[in-house]
């Protein structure tokens, strides 16, 4: 029996497989419908699918975390901070969505814990961790009696200047375990040792509202599968589900993360270093920049309406899926999304009690994909798709053909914002760019986001509905730990002292997962003094000392230079302000290699009518078929078992030796 290693990633629609032979390398790859009411249904489903196997290890990417916030599902919640501090939530930061011209129109969200549901307790430390009151006991104990009587049971603990002495909370923490036993608690100090009490505040919450139902699912998972598994995380690494349920807030970007990953992997792999990732599934679209071969890490991140400070693979997510449903706002325009069809009941083509019109319904219509998916083993129903084209047709006026192509033409332009939003607002040329573009419905817009964004090229790697399983398998374990530490007059010895700290914290865990000899990478956010924000910068393993800290401070120059344009290198008036410390602790794993295509496999042409600019009977290949160097012209379709490559006319598109399909206009 072979032995193989197993990513699986859940999606809102599909949750994808792939199994990797250990011996020979080897690659297999399924999916399954996904099923949102218990995502462990489709997990288990999808590896039985695999048939008989002798499983070393399994990743998983899951969705339970982020569609819990995405979805506003956040009830039974408290809220414990320093007391004179009950309105941090409601003061928030100044910011106003788009801008202040929308700060007339825009209304104050409800914040993640309601007042009456906030408390305080006495006690008060100041910026360096040293007390100034002590803690209050009694408040303490009255708090955690009062939310047992509410029925409160998860509980996030934020103190003031906790992240230089988290000895507060770590008592208030005692106090719960011992008056309200029930409760799920996160302590900020744990979540996030950095300073900016909202943004800490906010995240230790976010922490705190997905860990029941995060322990629920990954106890629920371990008990079935009957061995032990990791769980993506949104920082680019797995860490095992023992681990994970501690700090469930890191996995609230996981399949999104291990999907950019993968896709660097295979670009890297066929020679294009820095790309566009685009992950195109059933609910989303997720998109990502990779830059010299890792994709881009932010702290400033966010999931729905709740900033989370943890580091994460800088991703953007547009609800522009192939279940993006397609509707006529009131003043009688077409739009699309972001509300999904989702797997359950889904596009109208899937047969299953649908109602609206989505995009993979334009798809169907238009002849665009095929009329089943998976090879066969989800028929689509193509009458139930013209009947509800139609309908939407005669209300704007437009015929069914126009419709279609409007809709798709809606979703291409809302996958381009998305990429915009990574590039050209971040100072990069979209046009420099190779898009690698995957996921069920990824590749099926390629050819419109060429012209829309005058791209040079969009990469389709071979099995692109399960690059996001892929990439779980070439992840290391990673953990990341911060320390505030604000000084323009860095202290070499403290400094050195905090690093070793972080380290033998990052040491623990690792040694925990089984890892003997990690690597530790080390960073830290630098600002000139009287800047509100920091930039991050890498920094130098080896000894702590002035040549180290020149160089850490020069590569702060080059890094702002680049992000805004300027740097005062030599004005003395502006002093560099060091701001946090960090470590990552990486456990370095084998990652499956990427092999050639050595030759074209099996599978017939046929033809059937298509609509581009007008409908006409076009070639439809089998990507199993093509082998290295073939080219495609368009008009043409390529199938294959998971997605579909629609060539518009006056593209081409090529076979890789790696296998991938590389699309550019003629």
């Amino acid at each position: 029996m072979r032995s193989v290693r197993i990513g699986v990633d859940t999606g809102g629609t599909f949750t994808d497989v792939v199994a990797v032979d250990e011996q020979t390398g080897e690659i297999l790859t399924t999916k399954t419908p996904s099923t949102p009411a218990n995502p462990a249904n489709g997990f288990i489903a999808s590896i039985e699918k695999l048939g008989e196997l002798d499983v070393s290890s399994i990743v998983h990417g899951t969705t339970v975390a982020t569609n819990q916030l995405l979805e506003d599902r956040i009830a039974n919640l408290g809220f414990i901070t320093t007391e004179g501090f009950e309105y941090v939530l409601e003061i928030a930061r100044q910011s106003v969505p788009d801008g202040y011209g929308n700060s007339y129109f825009w209304v104050k969200p409800p914040r993640i814990v309601p007042v009456h549901l906030v408390k305080t307790v006495g006690g008060r430390l100041d910026h360096l961790g040293a007390e100034v009151r002590p803690f209050s006991e009694e408040q303490a104990t009255e708090v955690a009696r009062w939310f047992k009587s509410k029925g409160v049971t998860a509980i996030g603990v934020c103190f003031l200047h906790s992240y230089a002495n988290p000895e507060h909370e770590r008592r208030m923490r005692e106090v719960l375990w011992r008056e309200h036993p029930e409760a799920v608690i996160s302590l900020s100090s744990d979540v996030l040792r950095e300073y900016r009490e909202y943004e800490r505040s906010v995240t230790t919450l976010v922490d705190a509202a997905v860990k029941p139902a995060m322990r629920g699912y990954i106890a629920n998972l371990s008990n079935r599968l009957g061995m032990p598994f990791s769980v993506m995380k949104s920082n680019g690494g797995v860490l095992s589900a023992r681990e994970v349920v501690n700090q469930p807030i890191t996995t609230v970007l996981s399949g999104p993360a291990a999907g950019a990953l993968g896709a660097a992997l295979i670009a890297s792999t066929a020679g294009h270093k820095s790309v566009i990732t685009l992950d195109g599934g059933g609910t989303s679209t997720d998109v990502a920049v990779v830059i010299d071969g890792e994709p881009s890490i932010t702290t400033e991140g966010s999931i729905g309406r709740y900033p989370c400070k943890i580091p994460m693979i800088d991703i953007i997510t547009v609800g522009a899926g192939g279940g993006s449903i397609a509707w006529i706002s009131p003043e009688g325009t077409l739009k699309v999304g972001p509300r999904s069809a989702g797997a359950d009941p889904g596009p109208l083509c899937y047969g299953r009690g649908g109602t609206e019109v989505t995009v993979t319904d334009a798809h169907v219509f238009l002849g665009r994909i095929p009329p089943h998916l998976l090879g066969g083993e989800i028929p689509l129903d193509a009458d139930a798709t013209r009947t509800g084209i139609q309908a939407l047709a005669d209300k704007l006026g437009l015929t069914p053909e126009r419709t279609a192509t409007g809709i798709l033409e809606i979703s291409a332009f809302n996958q381009s914002n998305a990429i915009r939003q990574l590039t050209v607002k971040r100072g990069l040329d979209v046009r420099d760019f190779p898009l690698v573009t995957f996921g069920g419905s990824g590749p099926l817009l390629a050819c419109r986001l060429i012209d829309i964004l005058g791209l040079p090229a969009v990469v389709v790697p071979r099995d692109p509905g399960n690059v996001s399983a892929f990439g779980l398998l070439t992840v290391d374990v990673k953990n990341d730990y911060v320390r505030t530490y604000v000084t323009r007059d860095l202290s070499l010895g403290k400094a050195a002292e905090i690093f070793h700290d972080l380290e033998h914290q990052a040491g623990e865990a690792l040694d925990r997962e089984g890892f003997d000899d990690p690597i530790y990478l080390r960073s830290a956010d630098l600002r000139y003094y009287g800047q509100a924000y920091e930039v991050r910068v890498t920094a130098p393993a080896g000894e702590i000392d002035a040549a180290w800290q020149a160089d850490v401070i020069e590569r702060f120059h080059e890094a702002h230079q680049k992000l805004y344009g300027y740097a005062y290198r030599d004005d003395p008036r502006h002093g560099v302000e060091w701001v946090n410390l960090r470590v990552s602790g990486i456990g370095p794993i084998t990652r499956p290699g990427i092999r050639r295509l050595e030759k074209a496999g099996e599978g017939a042409t046929s033809v059937r009518p298509v609509h581009f600019d007008e409908t006409r009977d076009t070639p439809i290949h089998q990507r199993a078929a093509l082998g290295p160097g073939a080219a495609i012209k368009g008009p043409a379709v390529i199938e294959e078992y998971g997605s579909t490559i629609p060539v518009h006319p006056g593209f081409t598109a090529k076979v890789d030796e790696y296998g991938n399909v590389e699309i550019r206009r003629d």
